[in-house]
């Protein structure tokens, strides 16, 4: 088994990893932006390499969610 220490550590850093990949999803998403701003950023070529990348956020929020989720369970045990 893990140790426990081991498991809240990588939790902490899947949790930052969340964080960091919430961010992604949120600054590429033409709907949290907004239009004024949208309108701005989409003459950029940067970020329309960026926006290109927006589905591939979501599957790096998800993963780093579901095993944030396994580590934490791992440290802490079950809530319920």
């Amino acid at each position: 088994m893990i140790d426990a220490l081991l498991s809240v550590r990588i939790t902490f850093i899947l949790g930052i990893t969340n964080l960091i990949a919430l961010a992604l999803v949120a600054l590429s998403c033409r709907c949290i932006l907004g239009s004024k701003t949208m309108r701005k950023l989409q003459k950029y070529s940067w970020y329309k390499k960026f926006y290109k990348m927006h589905c591939y956020y979501w599957w790096f929020l998800f993963v780093s969610v579901f095993f944030h989720s396994v580590f934490a369970i791992l440290a802490f045990g079950f809530p319920l």
